[in-house]
C-alpha cells in the first residue's frame, strides 16, 4: 500500500494535466464509457486510455469492463486526499496572513506615527 505522501504525489501528478482534469470533470457527473469520454476530445482512443490509466494509478478513477464496454467512475476518496492537503495549507497560510495583518495593524508601527 502507498503511504500518504506517495498517494498525494500521484493525485497531483494525475491532475496536473488539462486532459485528465477534463476527464475527471466529466466523470464527476456520473459514470461513462471510455468511448463517451473520448468523444469530445481531439485525440485517439488509445491516448484517452493512457490518460485514464494515469487517473486509475492515482486512484482517482476506477473502471470495469462488461462485455466490450469499459465504464469509468470517479473514486472520491483520492480526490479528498488532495482536498484535505490543500485545506490544511490554506488554513496555515490564512493563520500566517492574519498574524501579519495583526502586526502591520498595530498602533505605532506605521510610518509617520509618533510614540
Amino acid at each position: 500500500m502507498l503511504n500518504h505522501d506517495e498517494a498525494l504525489d500521484l493525485v497531483f501528478r494525475a491532475l496536473g494535466d488539462r486532459t485528465r482534469r477534463a476527464l475527471v470533470e466529466r466523470l464527476v457527473r456520473g459514470p461513462a464509457s471510455v468511448s463517451e469520454l473520448a468523444a469530445p476530445l481531439t485525440m485517439s482512443l488509445a491516448a484517452v486510455v493512457q490518460h485514464l490509466q494515469v487517473l486509475e494509478t492515482a486512484g482517482i478513477v476506477r473502471s470495469e469492463k462488461v462485455g466490450r464496454v469499459r465504464t469509468c467512475r470517479i473514486e472520491p476518496e483520492a480526490l479528498r486526499t488532495g482536498e484535505h492537503w490543500l485545506g490544511h495549507q490554506r488554513t496555515a497560510w490564512e493563520g500566517r496572513l492574519d498574524r501579519l495583518g495583526d502586526v502591520l495593524g498595530e498602533p505605532g508601527t506605521s510610518e509617520g506615527s509618533t510614540t
